[in-house]
C-alpha cells in the first residue's frame, strides 16, 4: 500500500463538540482521503470525544487510527503516541478544537513539493476572539529564516513538517511541560530545517477559542508558565549559540511569555507567589537578557523586568497597579532626553540606572494618550476672535517646545491613526499661532498648555493639532475633543460676516472650520482665478 503524503496528528482531550468540526474538515480536505492519514489520540478524555472518534474511526476505517489512553495532563505524550503510528511523508499537528480549510493540506503539499521545504507555515487566524499574530502572513514566501522574519511570535505546532526531518533528529515534545510543549518541538524543526515556507493566499487553519476559555493555555497559572517558559528557553539556547540569532528567537518569550507573567493580574497574586515570578523571571534575565535586547525592549516592559530582576516586588507591584488605574506616567523631559518616571525612577535602594526608565523607543501612542483637551471656548474683543483651549499633554519637565498649530488638510493616510505621528526630521510642520502658556497640571500628570488661536476671516479647514520635541524627536498630535461639549458656532465679522465653528470631524479630532455667509459678486477675472485656484487644491 502506498504511503499517504500526509498524517494528520490530532491528541483529544474534552473538545466536543468542537471536535466533530475539526474531524469533519479533515476528511473534507481536496487532498482526498487516499492520500490522508489521520491518527487521532483520544487523551483519557471524560466527554464524548472518544466516542465522536470512534464513530469517525467507524465510517473512515481506512483514514482514521483512534487510540485510546489515560489522561497525561497535556497534549505533548498524545502527540508522541500518534508520531510512532505516522507513515506520511509529512505530518501535520492540528488542535482538536481548531479546523481546517477545505485546500488546506493539498496546497502545502504542493508548496513542500515545489520549494523542496521541510516546514510549511499555512496562513492561521483566529475565531470566536482568539488572538493570533498576523506579521508572518504578509505574502507568499518559499524561503524564510526564523532568525530575520516574524517566525518566532508563531511557534505553535500547527504546521507541515517533513516527517524524514522529523524522524532524523528524533523531534518530540517533552511531556513534562503542561504549557508551550509544541515550542520546542518547533524551534528545532526550524533551526534544522534545509527551507521553511510560508503560504498566506488562503486560510489554511482556523483557530479556536472556545466558549469556556477552557484551552490548557489560559488554564495555567503565574508559576507553571513561568516553569515552562524557562525550559523552552533553556533548550532554545542549547539549539543556538549566544548572539543575535538567539537573541532573535528569545525576545519573542520575552517580549511575550515573561511579560504576560507581570500584567495586569500580577499585583493580586500573593505576596509570595510574587516573590517567585520575580526571582525566576529575573534569573532568566540575568542569564538571557543581554544589552541588545534591553535596547530593544519598550521602556514599559523593559521596567518591570528591571524592578523584577532588582527584586522590587513593592514597585513593580505599584508600577503595575498604577499604570492598570491611570494609564502611564507623563514622560519626564530634560533636555534632548525623556523618561518615563515609574516607581524605582532614581531610587537609590531599586538601584536601577536612568537607562532603564529611558523612553527610546516610538512614544506616539503614549503621547497622543496622554495629550487630552480639558476646554475650549471662543474669546472675542471687538474684531478680534479667538478659539481658546486647555489641554493636557503627556509630557512633564521641559516643556518650552509644546505649541498647538492649524494644520491644513487631513494628516497623511499612513498616520492617520489614534496616535501622534513621528515627524522626519526635514519635515515643515504649520507655525505655532497664537498665546500659549505652560504650568504644571495640579495632579502632576502631565502639563496643562493654555493656548488661544486667533480666528482668520477666510475659507478653511484646519486641524489643531499639539506639536511637542521628545528627545531629540519632533511628534504631531492631533487634538480630540474627548466627547467634551464644544463651543457653539458663531457668525462673526462685519465687513464680510463669516461662520466659524469648533468640531470634531469623523475621527473625533478638534478642527475649525470658517467661511463666508455670503459672498460679494466677483468679476470675471475674479471668478477665473478663484476657479483655477480651487482646481489646483483638488
Amino acid at each position: 500500500m502506498t504511503a499517504p503524503d500526509v498524517t494528520v496528528v490530532v491528541a483529544v482531550y474534552n473538545t466536543m463538540p468542537y471536535l466533530t468540526e475539526c474531524l469533519n474538515s479533515l476528511v473534507g480536505q481536496s487532498i482526498g482521503l487516499d492520500r490522508l492519514q489521520v491518527v487521532a489520540v483520544d487523551d483519557g478524555s471524560t466527554d464524548d470525544s472518544g466516542k465522536e472518534l470512534d464513530r469517525f474511526a467507524q465510517l473512515y476505517p481506512d483514514t482514521f487510527t483512534v487510540i485510546h489512553q489515560a489522561n497525561s495532563g497535556g497534549p505533548a505524550a498524545p502527540s508522541n503516541r500518534a508520531l510512532e503510528l505516522a507513515t506520511g511523508r509529512f505530518v501535520y499537528f492540528i488542535g482538536s478544537d481548531d479546523y481546517l480549510g477545505e485546500e488546506a493540506l493539498e496546497r502545502m503539499v504542493a508548496c513542500a513539493d515545489a520549494n523542496e521545504s521541510d516546514v510549511v507555515i499555512g496562513k492561521m487566524v483566529g475565531t470566536n476572539g482568539r488572538y493570533v499574530h498576523q506579521k508572518l502572513y504578509t505574502g507568499d514566501r518559499p524561503d524564510i529564516s526564523l532568525y530575520d522574519s516574524e517566525l518566532p511570535y508563531t511557534l505553535a505546532n500547527t504546521k507541515l513538517f517533513r516527517r524524514e526531518l522529523v524522524e532524523e533528529h528524533g523531534l518530540r515534545f517533552p511531556e513534562d511541560l503542561p504549557v508551550g510543549s509544541d515550542q520546542p518541538f518547533t524551534i528545532e524543526a526550524c533551526v534544522r530545517a534545509r527551507k521553511i515556507s510560508v503560504l498566506s493566499d488562503y486560510t489554511y487553519y482556523y483557530a479556536v477559542k472556545r466558549g469556556d476559555a477552557s484551552n490548557i493555555t489560559y488554564r495555567a497559572n503565574h508559576l507553571a508558565r513561568l516553569r515552562c517558559t524557562a525550559r523552552i528557553m533553556e533548550h532554545t539556547a542549547g539549539l543556538i549559540p549566544a548572539g543575535p540569532r538567539r537573541d532573535a528567537v528569545l525576545k519573542r518569550h520575552f517580549d511575550w511569555e515573561l511579560s504576560k507573567l507581570l500584567q495586569e493580574d500580577f499585583p493580586a497574586l500573593g505576596l509570595d507567589t510574587r516573590r517567585q515570578v520575580c526571582e525566576g523571571v529575573g534569573a532568566l534575565l540575568d542569564t538571557y537578557f543581554t544589552d541588545g535586547l534591553r535596547d530593544g525592549t519598550g521602556v514599559k516592559r523593559r521596567v518591570r523586568f528591571g524592578l523584577a530582576q532588582r527584586g522590587a516586588v513593592d514597585e513593580l507591584t505599584r508600577a503595575i497597579a498604577d499604570e492598570t488605574e491611570h494609564g502611564a506616567p507623563p514622560f519626564l523631559l530634560e533636555g534632548d532626553r525623556a523618561f518615563a518616571p515609574y516607581p524605582g525612577f532614581r531610587d537609590a535602594e531599586v538601584g536601577l540606572d536612568d537607562h532603564w526608565y529611558e523612553a527610546r523607543e516610538t512614544v506616539a501612542g503614549r503621547l497622543a494618550a496622554g495629550t487630552k483637551l480639558e476646554s475650549a471656548a471662543w474669546e472675542q474683543n471687538g474684531e478680534d476672535l479667538g478659539l481658546a483651549l486647555k489641554l493636557r499633554i503627556g509630557v512633564t519637565g521641559d516643556t518650552s517646545s509644546a505649541v498647538v498649530a492649524l494644520a491644513q488638510g487631513a494628516m497623511p493616510k499612513t498616520a492617520d491613526k489614534a496616535g501622534a505621528r513621528k515627524l522626519p526630521k526635514d519635515a515643515l510642520r504649520p507655525k505655532a499661532v497664537g498665546e500659549f502658556t505652560r504650568e504644571p497640571a495640579e495632579d502632576g500628570e502631565g502639563t496643562l498648555l493654555s493656548a488661544r488661536i486667533p480666528v482668520e476671516p477666510v475659507r478653511a479647514k484646519r486641524g489643531v493639532r499639539v506639536y511637542v520635541d521628545v528627545a531629540g524627536t519632533a511628534y504631531e498630535i492631533p487634538v480630540r475633543t474627548e466627547g467634551l461639549p464644544m463651543p457653539l458656532a458663531r457668525r462673526w465679522g462685519r465687513t464680510i460676516p463669516h461662520r466659524v465653528a469648533a468640531s470634531p470631524n469623523p475621527k473625533g479630532r478638534l478642527v475649525i472650520t470658517t467661511a463666508p455667509l455670503w459672498e460679494p459678486k466677483l468679476g470675471v477675472g475674479a471668478r477665473l482665478r478663484r476657479t483655477l485656484s480651487r482646481s489646483k487644491r483638488k
